[in-house]
């Protein structure tokens, strides 16, 4: 399935921005399965300063504000090619280790909440497992726009039963990592049956099975990721894989505004 995707990001502040420098995680990249065409960043309020690949193999374009700007758009769109592969990835070509992928975060720390619903999941291989632990979660947080932050916790959302397709990742790989097997969380964007327009990218989990290597899982969907989705960064967590990190003086407060969309491409 060929996909054309437009995502456009625009911040007001408050007052002028002084100086600032932005990470931007938005462009996806060619993968066996996943095939990137004409993908291009534009930024408005900014100038484009170097390119690079992080730890997790991410494009990172990093971008420096504009003095005493007062909004800056930016303006990422391309078409992606994508085959089915039934969810599996494959074996582990990132430059860090697969130990690390085994490490809890501040947003992934389990509590007793979530070292109990791990303690549910059965199967008899881990690939039944993770199938299995994909079903308790879809039905023990519901997905509810409004529920969390980005700085909502797994253990949070589990206790509140509510939360976005960026909670059900965490919380899935939080149980993962708990039962011993490496999980990262992964950002993209998903082609909606009923809508081209959405308002955020959306999330899901991977985890590396022996036998499989990388295999994804989208809690919020009950599925694993087929030719619908374009897989853009990966990490740990959310922040590693945020499409937007940086720092700034001035611009004392923001607000934000996205605009998303996923179509087919004939």
């Amino acid at each position: 399935m060929r996909l054309k995707i437009s995502h456009t990001t625009h911040y007001t502040f408050s007052d002028p921005v002084h100086t600032g420098l932005q990470q931007l995680r938005m462009t996806p990249r060619d993968l066996p399965h996943q095939k990137v065409d004409g993908w291009s960043i534009e930024v408005t309020g900014a100038e484009h300063q170097l390119t690079f690949a992080d730890h997790h193999r991410n494009r990172v374009d990093l971008v420096s504000l504009d003095k005493d700007i007062t909004e800056m758009t930016i303006v990422s769109s391309g078409e992606v090619e994508i085959s089915d592969n039934n969810g599996i990835l494959g074996r582990h070509t990132d430059p860090v280790p697969l130990w690390l992928y085994r490490r809890t975060t501040a947003l992934t720390q389990p509590g007793v909440t979530l070292r109990k619903l791990a303690r549910q999941v059965e199967g008899e291989t881990d690939l039944d497992r993770m199938h299995a632990l994909m079903a308790l979660i879809s039905g023990a947080v519901e997905y509810k726009l409004g529920a969390s932050t980005s700085a909502s916790t797994a253990e949070d959302v589990m206790l509140s039963g509510q939360g976005v397709c960026q909670d059900h990742a965490h919380v899935f790989i939080a149980c993962a990592r708990e039962m011993n097997l490496p999980a990262r969380y992964v950002s993209g964007y998903l082609l909606m049956d009923d809508r081209t327009e959405q308002d955020a990218m959306h999330a899901w989990a991977e985890v590396h099975l022996t036998g499989l290597g990388w295999v994804g899982f989208d809690v919020s969907n009950c599925i694993s990721p087929d030719t619908r989705y374009a897989r853009v960064a990966t990490g740990l967590d959310y922040s590693d894989a945020a499409p937007v990190t940086g720092t700034r003086t001035g611009g004392t407060s923001e607000a934000l505004s996205v605009q998303i969309e996923v179509a087919q491409q004939q």
